[in-house]
């Protein structure tokens, strides 16, 4: 690819790191941001990345749908930061490459509510991984990865989800301008875990941002 190629990128997501990100695409000279497609409803407790994008006059998918990106829309990069949406072929054919941000230390910890799980199995070190989409969720080959300490005595999640918006912007800060460059690795299929949805219950008082939300019903 020529350097001086500029790429146009579909970003999907949510809150503060994803305007980060956006915000760091619109200016870079070598990307173009063209569509926003935010996670809605969009939460309260983050910034707005729909409101960011209207600001900046960025083109939003308003129903917040991939499904309904203009037909012509064949993205040479898609960025899901926060997205949880799992992307279809459908939607993976239609980008160059895909990359999505996910808050554990890959393999470890796929799916959901990555955070809540670290704490709960007592976990002193997690992590956070920018890798490719595959249709597998959260199994594509890692891109680059960050580790961090943690303390699931005195931790809640909501601490660990605040510093983790601080090391996944250090990882896309650092990846952003090379990622045509960068080689990928496959992730080790022995040292996988994965948590869906059907596991949620079991998460007791970890469950929720903290443990004092959790009440009656962490269980």
């Amino acid at each position: 690819m020529d350097k001086f190629e500029v790429t146009q990128v579909v970003l999907l997501g949510k809150g503060d790191l994803a305007i980060r990100v956006a915000q760091w695409l619109l200016e870079a000279p070598d990307y173009a941001l063209a569509w926003v497609v935010p996670v809605l409803p969009e939460p309260a407790w983050t910034g707005s990345l729909s409101g960011w994008a209207r600001a900046q006059a960025v083109p939003i998918v308003e129903s917040g749908r991939w499904q309904d990106l203009p037909a012509s829309c064949s993205p040479g990069l898609a960025l899901s930061i926060f997205c949880h949406q799992i992307l279809p072929p459908a939607f993976i054919d239609r980008c160059d490459r895909i990359l999505n941000l996910h808050n554990s230390p890959l393999p470890r910890y796929r799916g959901m509510a990555p955070i809540n799980w670290a704490l709960k199995n007592g976990e002193r070190r997690h992590g956070v991984t920018l890798h490719e989409v595959t249709t597998a969720v959260d199994a594509g080959p890692i891109v680059d990865q960050l580790h961090y300490e943690i303390d699931p005595e005195q931790d809640e999640v909501i601490d660990v989800y605040q510093r983790a918006l601080g090391h996944g912007w250090t990882l896309m800060a650092r990846c952003l301008p090379q990622l045509r460059t960068l080689t990928v690795q496959p992730q080790d299929e022995h040292s996988a875990t994965h948590y869906t949805a059907r596991d949620l219950a079991r998460l007791g008082e970890r469950r929720w941002f903290t443990r004092r939300e959790a009440g009656p019903r962490g269980g």
